[in-house]
């Protein structure tokens, strides 16, 4: 994967948006940023081979950066127009390539957008311009994006105004999720749900960033209410049946729903199995059942 990934990176350094095929086929800021994510892992399981492609990448992303911090050029042609206080995740990118190269700048490049992303975090812990299609009613995808950003932020400088944000957005989470782990896939700056279905990325991103902060806090509730998100989200998965779906993390659920209806997205999958490896981590270190 990581030797295909190389062959279709741009000259400059960025990659593309969209399947291949796609047009405009133009270098986008987010999908370089999660390719970073494969490269500096490229470097360090590897070795050098994908240095200079994950150098490249990474350059391509501090150069195009805004002085506040903020992405600004490079938008993807697939997504609303405007900012993206999401791309804390391409920020978290940034960070692993400084993890391989601590003298390039990466990390501070990287810490610039997470101080940004908080500007846009209300009081109660919403983000604004916090999705691809719908500002006013993000995915919990995007908001497990920002949320997963911040949370590599903090812990690359465990910053307390990073960690305060990261709490705040964590009790807006879980004051939108109910007692059976079940999210609406859409959630208003009240943290109110704006649709009936649930978007299981978005939730198992959720769960899997609340584990992350209750390894740093300590709070049960988070952990508790993580193991809950993931219960949910395993019931809605088949284990017999089609075997074409076995295994298989829908779109949405019920199936017809708000995000990627009657789909079966790979990323679902990454996301539940990221989710369910830290799930494990948790109970094998607290001595609590499988």
């Amino acid at each position: 994967m990581l030797d295909w990934l190389v062959t279709i990176q741009y000259d400059d350094g960025g990659f593309q948006c969209g399947l291949i095929g796609y047009e405009p086929a133009v270098p986008v800021t987010f999908n370089t940023g999660q390719i970073l994510l494969g490269l500096a892992a490229g470097v360090k399981e590897f070795g050098d081979e994908y240095r200079p492609a994950m150098r490249l990448a990474a350059d391509w992303l501090v150069k195009s950066q805004s002085i506040d911090g903020c992405w600004r050029q490079n938008p993807s042609p697939l997504t609303c127009a405007g900012v993206k206080s999401y791309e804390t995740h391409v920020a978290w990118g940034l960070l692993e390539a400084a993890r391989m190269d601590p003298e390039k700048g990466y990390g501070e490049a990287a810490l610039k957008n997470a101080y940004w992303a908080i500007t846009q975090q209300n009081e109660n812990g919403w983000f604004r311009n916090c999705c691809v299609t719908d500002t006013e009613k993000p995915l919990t995808h995007t908001i497990g994006y920002v949320f997963r950003g911040l949370l590599e932020a903090y812990n690359y400088r465990e910053d307390s105004i990073i960690l305060a944000a990261c709490e705040k957005l964590a009790a807006g989470c879980i004051s939108a999720t109910d007692e059976n782990g079940f999210i609406a896939g859409r959630l208003d700056e009240n943290w109110n749900a704006a649709v009936s279905s649930a978007c299981l990325t978005g939730s198992v991103q959720i769960a899997h960033s609340l584990i992350m902060l209750y390894e740093i806090t300590k709070n049960i509730q988070y952990r508790d209410m993580a193991f809950n998100i993931n219960k949910y989200v395993r019931s809605t998965i088949k284990s017999s049946g089609n075997t074409n779906i076995i295994g298989a993390v829908k779109g949405s659920f019920p199936v017809w729903g708000d995000y990627m209806a009657y789909q079966f997205p790979n990323w679902a999958c990454k996301f539940f199995i990221d989710s369910h490896l830290a799930e494990k981590k948790i109970r094998t270190e607290d001595n609590l059942p499988n």
